[in-house]
């Protein structure tokens, strides 16, 4: 089985990526909060750093941001360095932080109005990016109301909002969902998902597994303050051998129906259950097809198809032999 590699920075996505660090470190007295990251961003991905509380995702992405000056290495955007004293290649970035951070008193179009001012946005343009802006985050039919009414979701809608207005190149998200209701989450997520297929880079950090198998195209596992591993969320599964886990809800000959599955190469084991067959499968997302389409030759009707796979909760307990939430 091939191992994931971690890509040295600049050899991972391949063309002028948008974001490009390498070999960061920062140190807070004794502590060593990030020790030699190295990661590098495309137009439209989306990447992810996955970590406990503590990993060193947050020290990151202040260095990213220029909020921190790093004790050793280099963040570029767009190729041009970014320093705690880069003025113009700031405006390049929309930086989302895990603190809420809007005026209570002011109402949500009140806030994106005056942070867009800030932003330089002529007072022509200020209306209409406010109003595309409210629209994106799902905020419309609440933008007259003061944000100290909001919910906390929505108020950390809002502030991503308030990162989105001078339309960014790279937009940087620490733990957007934490502590949100469920709704707002999804709305999070599908804003997320939406920016990257706009041609928008994100880097996202979160300690929540399947936010990064759901929005992440690459992710890279942080812990201790280094990148011990960053691939693709399959490519990371891949990595704890085990296979997805399949259920065909079917009727018919389903005896038949395991015994030729069970000849396929990718079918590690296909046993017989209560109107179901279930199948230990090494690449069930490529082989389904030709599941289904043997099963049926068998004699198998299926009704429903069931898919589980490895997560990216077991590839941490692997790599580092503790959960993310320890």
């Amino acid at each position: 089985m091939r191992a994931p590699a971690v890509h040295p920075a600049g050899t991972g996505p391949a063309d002028a990526p948008v974001l490009l660090c390498a070999g960061l470190r920062r140190s807070f007295g004794e502590l060593t909060a990030v020790d030699g990251v190295s990661f590098a961003i495309a137009a439209g991905e989306t990447y992810g750093l996955l970590g406990p509380n503590g990993a060193g995702k947050t020290t990151t992405i202040l260095m990213v941001a220029g909020v921190l000056a790093p004790d050793a290495g280099t963040v570029r955007v767009d190729g041009t360095p970014m320093t705690t004293r880069a003025v113009g290649v700031r405006g390049r970035i929309g930086y989302v932080p895990q603190e809420i951070a809007v005026y209570p008193d002011l109402t949500g179009r009140e806030n994106l109005r005056f942070f867009a001012r800030l932003y330089g946005l002529g007072r022509a343009a200020v209306k209409d990016r406010v109003a595309e802006v409210l629209d994106l985050i799902g905020l419309s039919d609440r933008a007259g109301d003061l944000a100290k009414t909001y919910s906390g979701g929505m108020q950390r809608r809002l502030n991503i909002g308030i990162g989105l207005l001078h339309r960014p190149h790279l937009l940087i998200r620490d733990e957007p969902t934490v502590g949100v209701d469920p709704q707002s989450r999804n709305a999070i997520l599908r804003g997320v998902e939406a920016l990257a297929t706009g041609g928008m880079a994100v880097l996202y950090t979160t300690h929540y597994m399947e936010e990064a198998q759901r929005l992440c195209d690459r992710v890279g596992v942080v812990d201790g303050g280094r990148l011990i591993a960053e691939a693709t969320p399959r490519e990371l599964t891949s990595l704890v051998g085990e296979c997805d886990r399949v259920r065909l809800a079917a009727t018919g000959d389903l005896a038949g129906a395991a015994a030729a599955l069970a000849t396929l190469p990718t079918v590690r084991r296909a046993t017989v259950g209560p109107e179901s067959i279930d199948l230990l499968d090494t690449d069930a997302r490529t082989a389904l097809p030709r599941i289904l389409e043997t099963a049926g030759r068998a004699g198998a009707r299926v009704r429903s198809v069931a898919v589980d796979e490895p997560d990216l909760e077991a590839v941490f307990l692997h790599l580092t032999g503790k959960t993310l939430r320890d």
